[in-house]
Formats: structure tokens, C-alpha cells, sequence
């Protein structure tokens, strides 16, 4: 996985992404989730693109149960984007990466 990328838990959700300076893209995922793994290389050149002005965070919601909880996801992959502490948009299921930059072009 990219150094772009952070590692997000339920400890860290607080500093990482609603205290954020900038928009998070945060990626809830788990391991043996095969459209997650999917999702990925996508969520990685993401990161790349948008590399200082966007913080991109995965979730594994196995790990990391009470995020998930609180933002009520049911199914992954899901994708929140999060700007001033505050969920903006959210994509269940398998998302072109298209869609997922559009989103953030528009965040910025």
C-alpha cells in the first residue's frame, strides 16, 4: 500500500480525518472482502493524484469496529468523503475511480 495512504482506527478517526485540515477520502474495507481488494489499486492512484491537497484513509472494519458502527456501514467497500469534520458524500459497493475524482475535484 502506498505511504499516501493512512492507516486509519478507531483511536486515530478523530485526529486523521474529522480534525483534517484538507477533504479525506476514508476507505472501509476488510480483508477477505474481494471487491474491496479490487477497489484498491484504485484508491491508491487516488492518493497519488491527489497528494496534498486530499488525506486518504482506510478503515479495516474488522479491526476497527466502532467507526464503521457509528457511520452506519453496511455493506463494503464504502467510501465516505469527509470536509470540515463532515461526511459530504458516500459510495457503497465497487465505484469507478472516475466518479470517486470528480467527487473530490469538487471538494477542493
Amino acid at each position: 500500500m502506498s505511504d499516501l495512504i493512512k492507516h486509519v482506527t478507531d483511536d486515530s478517526f478523530e485526529s486523521e480525518v474529522l480534525k483534517s485540515d484538507v477533504p479525506v477520502l476514508v476507505d472501509y474495507w476488510a480483508e477477505w472482502c474481494g471487491p474491496c481488494k479490487m477497489l484498491a489499486p484504485a484508491i491508491e492512484e487516488l492518493a497519488n493524484t491527489f497528494s496534498g491537497r486530499v488525506r486518504v484513509g482506510k478503515v479495516n472494519t474488522d479491526d476497527n469496529p466502532g467507526t464503521p458502527s457509528e457511520y452506519r456501514i453496511t455493506g463494503i467497500p464504502t467510501v465516505i468523503l469527509f470536509k470540515g469534520g463532515r461526511e459530504v458524500q458516500r459510495f457503497v459497493g465497487m465505484t469507478q475511480k472516475s466518479k470517486l475524482s470528480a467527487a473530490l475535484d469538487g471538494l477542493l
